[in-house]
């Protein structure tokens, strides 16, 4: 999963960021309203963050934005404890749950799955191709219903491949889905997922599951 967080407090983004990836979550950070605009139309994030009072422009504001222009990703309101008025503004924006400074790490984990277990059982149904099925809401991977045991990183790809299925998906396109946004796609990591991902899919399915496509990308077959 990939989440944007929008915080100008840096001490409290970077911690947030610390605890998220501990969970295998790639994190992007923004310290304004504008860049955290900018990122949240450019990129497909499965959770967003949003303080509310933010410099350059309001979190509402943001929201506001966001949701006229059909961004659909799950959004958390971060509010100070007198801030009642905007955050009831912020749920009739669109917003999906707001949680109150100051928060509990572990209060902020179980929000933000909540709110993407929603959002993905209700945008994102089962996926089936040929004997292959991945379900976003479980995250189980299975091969005519014998489950795959995959590594967070490696379901993570398989979805993305998965959603863009017949087409072939770049390595670029991978990363920007699965990773954060200093995240080399070129680099040996992704390399490695894949190999292991398609190792694992070919030993399921006891044939050829995804193919590599030079100079293109990667494709599941049916």
């Amino acid at each position: 999963m990939r989440v944007l967080v929008v915080e100008d407090n840096r001490e409290l983004a970077l911690s947030v960021k610390k605890g998220l990836e501990q969970e295998n979550i790639s994190v992007d950070l923004a310290y304004d309203g504008e860049l955290g605009e900018e990122k949240a139309f450019v990129n497909a994030y499965d959770g967003i963050l949003l303080d509310l009072n933010l410099p350059k422009k309001d979190g509402l504001e943001v929201l506001q934005h966001l949701r006229e222009s059909e961004v659909e990703s799950p959004v958390i309101i971060i509010t100070a404890r007198d801030e009642i008025e905007e955050r009831a503004k912020g749920l009739d924006f669109g917003a999906d749950d707001y949680l109150v400074k100051p928060f509990e790490l572990l209060e902020l984990k179980a929000r933000l799955r909540a709110v993407i277990r929603r959002y993905h059982g209700r945008a994102l149904p089962q996926i089936s191709i040929g004997g292959l099925m991945v379900d976003p809401v479980s995250r189980k991977a299975s091969y005519l219903q014998k489950e795959i045991l995959l590594k967070p990183k490696e379901f993570d790809i398989l979805l993305c491949i998965a959603q863009r299925y017949p087409a072939v998906v770049s390595s670029e396109e991978i990363s920007e889905h699965v990773y954060d946004e200093d995240f080399d796609p070129f680099s040996s990591v992704l390399r490695v997922h894949l190999a292991r991902l398609k190792k694992k899919l070919a030993e399921a399915a006891e044939k050829e599951v995804l193919k590599t496509i030079r100079a293109k990308g990667y494709q599941l077959c049916d």
